[in-house]
């Protein structure tokens, strides 16, 4: 896979010294939502700490990312942790891997728009589950040189649930718009 997402994640990581591993405010969030059993799915993981804490909370994960240098990074943290049992990495680009339906019990995803994959994660999400989801507005793009197609149009995302699912919190921050959604237990 010679993607250029790929080519120019790889060569992002690859500048990284040393990975933070940090966890997202919205992911620890999402992981505090009383949750079905089930996995946890982090689309476009990189090198953050979120599928780590969620496997060290107990979850089941898949991590799903383009860059192959980032997995690398991230599957020598998940080993040094002794989290290999529980974090299933997945090298796979974003614009044609899509998650099964109703299988997740959260869905996790910083950094990254995509409109024809959204639909999807939002049906990976199981009954009484939850979506975190965080992206660049259209705002953005004044700064910094992004596609239209990456950034967030007005009302995204959370206009583009599916019923049965209720926004929990949705925060519009530097050029960033973060939504909480839970899907409805009964559904």
């Amino acid at each position: 896979m010679n993607s250029p997402d790929r080519l120019r994640w790889n060569a992002k990581y690859a500048a990284r010294t040393t990975p933070s591993f940090s966890v997202h405010p919205l992911a620890s969030r999402a992981l505090d939502l009383p949750l079905p059993d089930g996995p946890v799915l982090d689309l476009a993981c990189g090198i953050s700490g979120d599928p780590l804490s969620a496997a060290e909370a107990g979850r089941s994960v898949t991590a799903v990312d383009v860059s192959d240098v980032a997995l690398e990074r991230l599957d020598a943290e998940v080993r040094r942790r002794g989290l290999g049992d529980r974090i299933t990495l997945v090298h796979a680009d974003l614009l044609e891997w899509r998650p099964p339906r109703s299988s997740y019990a959260a869905v996790r995803c910083f950094g990254y728009w995509d409109r024809e994959l959204f639909g999807p994660a939002a049906a990976a999400v199981l009954p009484g589950g939850a979506i975190a989801w965080e992206a660049f507005t259209e705002d953005a793009r004044r700064h910094r040189p992004l596609p239209a197609s990456w950034c967030l149009a007005p009302g995204e995302p959370a206009a583009l649930l599916p019923e049965g699912f209720t926004v929990l919190d949705l925060t519009d921050e530097r050029e960033k718009r973060r939504m909480l959604a839970r899907r409805d237990p009964t559904l």
